[in-house]
């Protein structure tokens, strides 16, 4: 069978210009309280429709960048009014005792557990395309803002072999999966993967998305350090416009440099 082909997306005209806005934002050349160029000069600056132009704008909205003022247009807001309002802690902690900690999240439904057929993102970082997996799917929502969260683990068949108490209960905490790694004696390590694409129609319907807003999507994959072989994904997807995630971050130690023998001169 011939390997899928991966295609990445590249983010609609009326995306590509709110984000060239937002990072003039960001960067201060639009500063807040000042008014955004008007939409014939949206459409004169970046070569667009007015459509385009008056979707970018409401994008901006979306994000929290930017507000409508009655009679004077569209206005920069503030940074602190920009901030999302859905923050997702991304950390791992483990105890002295050997067992692991995750931040606690409220599940909107029961997991469901089914059996698939690993492609796209997740497979390519597996490096298992189109092998069988175990997919457990929540929904998560933040009780503070109502924000939807859809979380996956994928679990590659080869991993529920290796280790048969994860196939026994794949829809464990992920906490406890990580457990079960360590106790089959394996050194766990974790790498976070992030993009922002357009959402797909199902997406932006299990979300509660609006069309203009962005697609915050994460993919942990655990490893066993000492083969660097990828056990286990966890595909994240949450609104970009209003979630933001945040990570511990530990140094790493940069490999030893050698130092090269200088032969001596000749005399």
């Amino acid at each position: 069978m011939a390997a899928r082909e991966h295609i990445e997306r590249r983010p609609a005209m009326y995306m590509q210009v709110a984000e060239r806005m937002a990072g003039d934002i960001t960067l201060g050349r639009y500063k807040p309280g000042e008014l955004l160029p008007s939409e014939a000069r949206t459409v004169e600056m970046y070569g667009v429709g007015k459509a385009t132009a008056r979707a970018a704008v409401a994008e901006l909205r979306n994000m929290g960048l930017a507000g409508s003022r009655q009679g004077r247009g569209t206005v920069v807001l503030a940074s602190s009014q920009g901030m999302p309002a859905t923050r997702m802690d991304r950390s791992i902690h483990r105890t002295a005792k050997g067992s692991w900690s995750l931040p606690e999240t409220t599940e909107a439904e029961a997991p469901a557990v089914s059996r698939t057929a690993l492609d796209g993102r997740p497979a390519l970082l597996l490096g298992r395309q189109d092998q069988d997996a175990i997919s457990v799917d929540r929904m998560l929502y933040d009780p503070a803002t109502g924000a939807r969260i859809a979380h996956r683990v994928l679990i590659p068949m080869a991993t529920a072999t290796d280790v048969p108490t994860i196939a026994e209960q794949p829809d464990a905490e992920v906490s406890d999966l990580y457990r079960q790694l360590a106790e089959a004696g394996l050194s766990l390590s974790f790498t976070e993967h992030v993009t922002a694409p357009t959402p797909y129609p199902d997406e932006r319907a299990a979300l509660g998305l609006r069309d203009a807003s962005p697609l915050l999507i994460t993919y942990r994959i655990t490893a066993d350090a000492d083969q660097d072989r990828p056990l286990l994904c966890e595909e994240l997807k949450a609104p970009a416009a209003t979630c933001q995630l945040t990570f511990p971050v530990t140094p790493t130690k940069a490999a030893a440099k050698h130092a090269t023998r200088r032969r001596p001169a000749s005399e």
